[in-house]
């Protein structure tokens, strides 16, 4: 496989037209994932969850599989295509016969997350309510069929582990719930009283489908496992979903180790000039630094409007110091609107712009209920990994990129090592770039890699059996447990209760995901490196350079990026 830039203009081939019609097939099987990905003409559609339905978006992939053999490639990003689609789907299909599409069930990522999607969808106008009416009164029977996979793959012995499927029944009941997101959600309904009565209507059937569905779940959870580790041979699956390569299990892990020493020593160097700034008395304790930041009222946002205004600001400022200095950023990415969402998870999330980019990126924050103040020292690196260069450049660059490369490359490919592994990149290297000068927001950027590298060690480790790390923070030594992950997450975490509560579950329900944050950043350095190795003379120029060409082949399986780069 060649390195590919892809040229203006460049005529679409055999292969990309494969590849566009499986995406309208795709947004037709999954009118959620239309929505997701800005493929309009669905939104007042549901997505289908049963076996029946499973099985024909499988299908979908297995014919295009079949089809794309008989194309040969015209040019290089075809091969690049080729190797990535044969990948994607070729894990797609392998999820799909061991019935893992259907029957995972975790607080994230799974079909009990649907109601997402909304927060997608336009809500100004009564049109646009219209529309919401009609998907809301459908999302009962989304449930109801996912319900019927989940009890189909129960039958064949599939089922995720019973914690995950009784905190599934719990946050189901949270949406369904009295004050909950379908009973929030329809108060926002506009337009004349009868809309507005079918609004809550439809909203008062999606919490009774919620709660059929959590019942379910909590009928299944006595036949679930008991064990939240999911194995060796499951989590490698899992590993290659979230990578798009194989690691070395062993290896990894003792990487992550050491990266995990590395960022705390670092940390205590940035904490130990702060303490002295702030008189604590402190030395180089981290705690003790952060405490004198959280005291330190020019570095708390009161309210959600102050958060929304700062992060707004913050992004448009980063994106017009940027913009044709350090990278090369399309002109409709220049618009990005940072907005506070309203489930209450505490999550900070991105979500990008639609296909005819009506709909631009979109950087959320999920404020938990009664929390008003926020700290900009913890929260600066988010921005920069959310937004600019971090999500939002290189969701959008993938996006533009449609005319170039196909629509299944531009809108549907996905994977988690390629995409979060460059939003914590970009975290560090805007440090590199003098974007991180103050130590408080430097010690923040520090935290979110301690915690990136903290997963790495926590999820293999647990999953796979290994013993914890010897003479590291917050390891007790021997077998992973729970209650000693917890433990691990509180040293290192830096994080309240609730929301540490809430990525333990996630670890235990999403094998294989959290670490490829910063597997996926490593990969990235190592890219980079080489390419300002092969290109002494002018290293700024060749930076820039590197990450226009990386971004313009849009998200891939780290295994074909590494090929199309080298």
């Amino acid at each position: 496989m060649s390195h590919l830039t892809p040229a203006a203009g460049r005529t679409p081939t055999a292969l990309d037209a494969l590849a566009d019609a499986y995406v309208d097939r795709s947004a037709r099987l999954d009118p959620f994932l239309a929505t997701q990905i800005g493929v309009s003409g669905h939104d007042h559609e549901v997505t289908d969850f049963s076996p029946a339905a499973f099985a024909e978006r499988s299908e979908a992939a297995r014919t295009l599989l079949a089809a794309i053999a008989e194309v040969p490639d015209a040019d290089a990003t075809d091969a690049v295509t080729r190797a990535a689609l044969t990948e994607r789907l070729g894990l797609e299909l392998e999820l799909s016969s061991r019935r893992l599409d259907a029957a995972t069930v975790n607080n994230l990522a799974s079909p009990l997350q649907s109601r997402d999607v909304l927060d997608l969808m336009p809500t100004e106008t009564a049109e646009d309510w219209e529309v919401l009416a009609e998907r809301l009164a459908g999302m009962p029977r989304s449930m109801a069929s996912w319900a019927e996979s989940l009890r189909e793959a129960a039958d064949h012995g599939v089922l995720s582990a019973r914690r995950q499927l009784l905190l599934g029944a719990e946050q189901a009941r949270g949406f369904a719930a009295d004050g909950g997101f379908f009973d929030s959600f329809a108060d926002q309904a506009v337009g004349e009283q009868p809309l507005r009565d079918r609004v809550r209507e439809a909203a008062d059937a999606a919490r009774a489908g919620y709660r059929e569905l959590a019942a379910a779940l909590e009928e299944l959870a006595p036949r679930a496992p008991e064990a939240d580790a999911v194995g060796r041979e499951a989590y490698q699956l899992g590993s290659r979903v979230f990578l798009g390569t194989e690691i070395d299990l062993e290896e990894t892990y003792a990487w992550g180790v050491e990266q995990l020493r590395a960022i705390v020593a670092e940390q205590e160097e940035v904490a130990a000039r702060l303490n002295a700034r702030y008189g604590t008395g402190g030395g180089d304790s981290v705690e003790a630094a952060k405490e004198a930041l959280n005291a330190d009222p020019e570095r708390i946002l009161h309210g959600t409007e102050a958060l929304q205004q700062w992060m707004q600001e913050l992004s448009d400022r980063a994106i017009a110091d940027l913009a044709g200095t350090r990278f090369d950023i399309p002109e409709p990415l220049h618009r990005l609107e940072c907005r506070i969402a309203t489930t209450g998870s505490g999550g900070i999330y991105y979500t990008g712009p639609s296909e005819d980019l009506t709909r631009p990126g979109r950087m959320w924050w999920d404020v938990p209920a009664g929390t008003t103040e926020f700290r900009t020292w913890q929260e600066t690196t988010t921005v920069y990994h959310e937004g600019v260069p971090g999500h939002h450049l290189q969701v959008g660059v993938q996006t533009l990129q449609a005319q170039q490369l196909n629509r299944w490359r531009a809108l549907m490919c996905w994977v988690s090592g390629h995409g979060e592994g460059w939003a914590l990149y970009s975290e560090r290297l805007m440090e590199q770039l003098g974007y991180l000068e103050d130590d408080g927001d430097r010690l923040g950027m520090l935290d979110a890699q301690r915690l990136r590298a903290g997963r790495v060690v926590l999820d293999i480790g647990l999953h796979n059996g290994l013993a914890m790390p010897e003479g590291v923070q917050g390891s007790a030594g021997g077998d992973w447990t729970y209650e000693k992950a917890w433990d691990f997450m509180s040293a290192h975490w830096g994080i309240g209760e609730a929301e540490q509560r809430f990525e333990l579950h996630r670890y235990l329900g999403w094998p294989g995901q959290a670490p490829s944050y910063k597997i996926g950043q490593r990969v990235w350095e190592e890219l980079r490196d080489h390419a300002l190795a092969g290109s002494p003379a002018d290293p700024e120029q060749t930076l820039r350079d590197f990450h226009r060409r990386a971004l313009e082949l849009g998200s891939l399986p780290l295994s074909v990026l590494q090929e199309a780069l080298r």
